[in-house]
């Protein structure tokens, strides 16, 4: 157990510096990242990021978990918008359920104000290289040699690529940043590290009505076409505004657009009440959760980052008992990271 304090590194190679100036340097881990995680476990230093790109992350926890345990460093990735508010959510569903909580589903809303608003494209590069490289995703995780994740109750059903949803009362479809694989990575964790009951879960994302689905399949149709080959993924990178109807830009949004910005994840769980058996019958109780805060990339980013580095270092004793690379739900699950987002703009509460 770390009984020092032993300096944070705050590692922000992907999005977010200042909330008043949209002059953002933008880099992707997969590039940059690696050697800041390899200079902090080698110097001692705990180590945060706030990467959503699942093959950055899970390659540093192949190559560098067993040297930060050695070496008693925390090295936590995704703690920005990717993937607190999800993976610290389905823990905030689990613990206020009643009972065994077995699934969740969680569905995405942003909203805007009359300035509208925009990403910056840092975001979309990292979805160009990313696609362009899930092969080398799907090889990097067969290195582990993981198990399948036991199903408790009833299996989760996985929704159409695109869908109505009633939850959300509008179109939908799976949510495409790193979430879901933080959150598998952080149920892998609590059931083999603590026996923990598995949640199933599967992510969303609303895009609104008929006109957005119409820009939707048109700007996904092209992108899929481009990404696989050099000169399209090119072409994608230069011209993000166009292939995304101005939704990325190079720019990123002005300090108007991010004040009127706001974020919505609704969590809809179930699961079987206490006393229930999960391997009889199917779930016989639902809940309903909300995390919700301000504009996600330069608002909600920095807030969540800060406030997991601020946990770090002030709950040593709540950490898991040896260092290593952890999703933010394995690292900060018996903390107060919840309370201290409440605190500062980031909403966890039960509807």
């Amino acid at each position: 157990k770390l009984t020092d304090r032993r300096p944070v590194r705050l590692s922000m190679c992907g999005a977010v510096t200042d909330y008043f100036t949209s002059d953002v340097l933008h880099l992707q881990y997969r590039f940059y990242g690696e050697p800041v995680v390899k200079a902090c476990v080698e110097n001692g230093a705990h180590c945060i990021d706030i990467s959503g790109e699942p093959q950055f992350l899970e390659s540093m926890q192949l190559n560098y978990d067993s040297q930060a345990a050695e070496k008693g460093v925390y090295v936590v990735g995704s703690c920005g918008f990717d993937s607190i508010p999800a993976d610290m959510g389905v823990l905030y569903t689990r613990d206020q359920f009643k009972g065994t909580l077995t699934a969740v589903e969680s569905f995405l809303t942003a909203s805007m104000g009359p300035e509208g608003g925009c990403i910056h494209d840092g975001t979309w590069q990292s979805a160009v290289y990313g696609l362009a490289d899930s092969d080398k995703l799907r090889s990097l995780r067969k290195k582990f040699s993981h198990k399948p994740l036991p199903v408790v109750g009833t299996r989760i059903k996985r929704r159409c690529a695109l869908f109505y949803s009633d939850e959300i009362q509008q179109y939908a479809v799976p949510f495409m940043g790193a979430d879901p694989s933080v959150v598998k990575r952080t149920q892998r964790f609590l059931s083999e590290e603590h026996q923990e009951s598995p949640v199933q879960y599967g992510a969303y994302a609303g895009v609104g009505g008929v006109s957005s689905v119409m820009k939707l399949l048109f700007a996904g149709l092209m992108f899929f076409l481009l990404v696989k080959f050099s000169f399209g993924r090119k072409l994608l990178i230069k011209f993000p505004e166009f292939f995304s109807f101005g939704f990325f830009s190079k720019e990123g949004p002005t300090r108007k657009q991010m004040e009127g910005s706001s974020f919505r994840f609704a969590f809809y769980g179930e699961g079987y009440t206490e006393g229930q058996d999960p391997s009889q019958g199917k779930p016989n109780a639902k809940i309903r959760t909300l995390v919700q805060g301000p504009e996600a990339g330069y608002v909600a980013t920095p807030i969540a980052m800060v406030q997991a580095a601020i946990t770090i270092l002030n709950e040593p004793d709540s950490l898991p008992e040896k260092g290593g690379v952890y999703t933010p739900g394995a690292a900060f699950a018996k903390t107060t990271l919840i309370d201290r987002l409440n605190k500062h703009g980031i909403q966890f509460s039960v509807l």
